[in-house]
């Protein structure tokens, strides 16, 4: 929602939304987690499939509310089901293929974390106003810094097939794509609707997919149904309609910046949940991007 246009909130609405940005951090860095814990039980195309179905159903009451706001046009309708493919099945689809195909979890995370500086490269393209200035550019560098501390001192890298890497590229132009798009289009949709029409696109494409490619055999036991609600309520449900109504309320560039917070959380939520260690140079990673977290902000919030 643009600056100028927006109605006045409530005092509880603005809390909200300023506990947001913080919410959708801590519930999408603990989907690495989570995904870890699962896969040890079921592939990766089925588990997201298998996630993305799970989320209609937990999403499919909420359309039955009153006061439901539905697309009013064939291409609003349209906008949903693109900015769900380009997410559920290009970012997440690409990127897990990208790990099935050889690539290491860190190699990945660092491919997925440019995605903030194509934004600020190409936002300027499709809003028509000005590049980001040298303050956004550090903050943007200096977030990325951080992200590849982070990932060194996991000692996570490692040589990749190219095929994974046109994978993992392709699922970095997915998010890229869906941000922007966001930004664009600038059509709201009410979340309840917006969840299970991406949700819908997701098992359409994905499911006939993974019985194409994997096996479907599905371990089950604690931890995968622990992983499974948590990736559908915190991840798929929270996470993602927030990230979507964060992009619809302010600044693209400034949204995807909290992503390069996302590595060092991931790793905290890791270590307190699955006992993995935390070093010295993964705390200094993430000083820095929330250093440049916090460039970016400043930068973006003063409009340029």
């Amino acid at each position: 929602m643009s600056l100028g246009a927006a109605p006045v909130e409530s005092p509880a609405a603005a809390t909200f939304w300023r506990a947001a940005p913080y919410i959708f951090l801590l519930f999408w860095s603990g989907g690495y987690t989570f995904a870890k814990m699962g896969l040890d039980h079921i592939e990766p195309l089925t588990m997201l499939a298998l996630r993305y179905g799970l989320a209609v159903v937990a999403l499919a009451p909420f359309l039955m509310r009153r006061g439901i706001r539905w697309p009013g046009s064939a291409r609003h309708w349209g906008a949903v089901a693109l900015t769900g493919f380009l997410i559920q099945c290009i970012y997440f689809g690409l990127a897990y293929l990208a790990m099935k195909r050889g690539m290491n979890a860190g190699t990945t995370a660092i491919i997925m974390a440019l995605q903030p500086i194509l934004v600020a490269a190409l936002s300027p393209l499709i809003t028509g106003g000005r590049p980001g200035g040298r303050v956004l550019w550090l903050g943007l560098v200096l977030g990325f810094a951080g992200v590849v501390l982070v990932i060194v001192s996991e000692r996570s890298l490692g040589p990749s097939p190219w095929v994974a890497v046109v994978l993992a590229l392709s699922a970095l132009l997915g998010i890229t794509l869906a941000t922007l798009f966001e930004k664009w289009h600038g059509m709201k949709t009410d979340p309840a609707v917006g969840g299970v029409v991406q949700y819908v696109v997701g098992f359409a494409v994905l499911m006939p997919a993974a019985m194409a490619t994997e096996t479907m055999v599905i371990d089950w036991g604690p931890e995968l149904v622990i992983a499974l609600a948590y990736l559908v309520i915190a991840n798929s449900i929270i996470s993602v309609g927030l990230f979507i109504a964060l992009l619809q309320r302010g600044d693209a560039t400034r949204i995807s910046a909290l992503l390069y917070l996302v590595p060092p959380l991931a790793m905290a939520v890791a270590w307190v949940i699955l006992g993995e260690t935390v070093t010295l140079l993964a705390g200094v990673g993430f000083l820095l991007s929330a250093a440049g977290v916090y460039l970016v902000n400043r930068q973006t919030g003063r409009g340029t």
